[in-house]
């Protein structure tokens, strides 16, 4: 190689490194955005717990309940909510809500999420002023770093398998179906990662932690969020887009924990930090 060439390829990779840095930080500002929104996770100012017995709470109008799977508000006179773009007033059923489902309610600048977790149904109501959302000064990162983008594999199970985790919040359950596994290989060894659907349509999603949890990183999980597998089970782990879920930062979540053996025993040093809220560094 001349030095000519040897000047053009540090050219191309300083600009593949930059690009890659600037779509990372795209990806960042847009979580951030969206955790941080008026009504994002940290808005949330309590978690409640239905019962059958009808209770009021200071953060959120009228008396709620589940009677059976259904949940229902009582509005005592003067109180409103709005679902769906209509007024509600006096008693309202939301009905049975969906395992991991949620329903939102408007009241003035607030919003009570109506959901149900772990076979609970819960009240959540969030609210912009909440100090936690409006002291937010962002989230701890790693400095994206290209080595930790992996290539990886997609392995299917013959049928898909139900698998039980636990949660953040003691004595709670969550039961997810898992596709499969994803493999990569990293210093000559090959790890597996048990995954669940992802977000958008196709993806994956894998919950892990590694030698960081706990110590640079949040010790309960992080989330992989991963591109549909290609026709061959390609698939790419961007370990720079490791991410905290929302228990990272309010005790008022339910987030699940890792399947048994979604354990590394490497230190993936990349992607999200523990947040400042919990005594993080920058």
């Amino acid at each position: 190689m001349t030095v000519q060439d040897s000047h053009r390829a540090e050219s191309r990779e300083a600009v593949d490194a930059a690009a890659f840095t600037e779509e990372w930080e795209r990806w960042h500002a847009a979580k951030e955005d969206t955790l941080a929104g008026p009504h994002g996770f940290l808005a949330i100012t309590s978690l409640r717990w239905l019962g059958p017995e009808p209770e009021r709470f200071d953060d959120a109008p009228g008396s709620w309940s589940a009677a059976g799977d259904r949940v229902v508000v009582e509005l005592a006179e003067g109180e409103e909510l709005t679902v769906e773009g209509t007024a509600v007033h006096g008693r309202y059923d939301f009905g049975v809500i969906g395992e991991r489902d949620s329903v939102y309610a408007g009241h003035g600048d607030a919003v009570i999420e109506v959901a149900r977790r772990g076979g609970h149904n819960i009240v959540r109501p969030r609210h912009p002023g909440n100090t936690l959302r409006t002291a937010f000064a962002g989230t701890p990162a790693y400095a994206p770093d290209p080595r930790w983008a992996r290539e990886g594999r997609f392995v299917p199970f013959d049928t898909p398998r139900a698998v039980t985790v636990g949660a953040v919040t003691e004595g709670l359950e969550h039961v997810y179906d898992s596709p499969g596994q994803v493999e990569f290989a990293w210093d000559g060894t090959t790890y597996r990662l048990t995954v669940f659907n992802g977000v958008r349509p196709g993806s994956l999603m894998a919950l892990f932690t590694d030698a960081t949890s706990g110590v640079t990183t949040y010790a309960a999980n992080r989330s992989l969020q991963i591109d549909a597998p290609g026709p061959d089970g390609r698939v790419r782990l961007d370990f720079n887009r490791a991410a905290n879920l929302p228990c990272a930062y309010t005790d008022l979540a339910t987030c699940p924990l890792p399947p048994a053996g979604n354990r590394l025993p490497m230190a993936v040093e990349a992607g999200e930090k523990i947040p400042f809220e919990r005594g993080g560094q920058g």
